[in-house]
């Protein structure tokens, strides 16, 4: 989120700005946040939840634990940073001039910081777990995306690539909308939230969904070989699809009208 959208005008007296190591901080938490909520619930209902028929149960929830993170997290976070916990969101904001370019480095080293964290977190639970538990969703790949075999759906590395492409966009564009400074709502990080889980429940069943370098990075170290060889696709395309969705933004809906 654009943090213009966050915070009301300014008046007199109102508190300062945060400081860049509050931003960080923020982001690093929100990040946390998400990963720990959203392949948590990968991991642990994914696990738990084995019967026929409980698939689709599984599905929703993890859809819904990614959106609510981010939901959570907004309202949290987002007057401190903007609330993007998302690399991919931070180079979107930046080539939509909602966040200076200085200022994209040290948000992406909070985010993946804060989700390797939290994936690191998940494996130590795992550790004191029922035996076997961690063994055995490491050998799942740890609800990490991927694409052939690693695809819950079987679709090919192109179906990845270009899911990515276009919900990042997607994603990207809602943010920017309701994050508008002068267009936006107060309510963004409600429409922000359910957005990330629509997307979710449309490409869970292509790559698992990433829409999110940090949050593949986090799983995809504890997945092993095979996630990690597949990793480049889910740093890559997310941020395609957000740049050209924030270049797209500053073009087409960052004009104002002439008198």
């Amino acid at each position: 989120m654009s943090e213009a959208s966050i915070t009301p005008a300014p008046d007199p007296g109102a508190p300062l700005p945060a400081s860049l190591g509050a931003k960080l901080a923020a982001e690093g938490f929100g990040t946390f946040l998400l990963v720990f909520g959203g392949v948590g619930t990968a991991l642990f209902a994914s696990n738990h939840f084995t019967e026929p028929g409980s698939g689709s149960a599984v599905y929703v929830a993890v859809a819904l634990a990614f959106g609510l993170t981010v939901l959570v997290g907004a309202y949290a976070f987002g007057p401190l940073s903007g609330g993007h916990f998302n690399p991919a969101v931070t180079l979107g904001a930046a080539a939509a001039g909602r966040i200076a370019w200085r200022d994209v480095a040290p948000y992406i080293v909070a985010q993946v910081a804060g989700g390797l964290i939290a994936s690191t977190a998940l494996a130590l639970i795992g550790m004191f777990g029922p035996e076997g538990w961690l063994t055995g969703a490491q050998d799942s790949g740890f609800a990490s995306n991927g694409w052939d075999a690693h695809s819950p759906g079987g679709f090919g590395m192109l179906a990845a690539i270009i899911i990515e492409v276009i919900l990042t966009g997607v994603f990207l564009l809602v943010i920017l909308g309701t994050t508008h400074p002068t267009r936006g709502t107060t309510h963004a990080g409600l429409a922000i939230g359910l957005s990330l889980t629509l997307i979710h429940l449309i490409s869970i069943p292509v790559d698992n969904t990433s829409v999110n370098p940090a949050r593949s990075i986090a799983a995809a170290v504890y997945g092993g070989g095979d996630a990690l060889a597949q990793l480049w696709v889910f740093l890559v395309f997310p941020i395609v699809g957000a740049m050209l969705a924030g270049f797209a933004y500053r073009a087409l809906f960052d004009g104002t009208a002439r008198a």
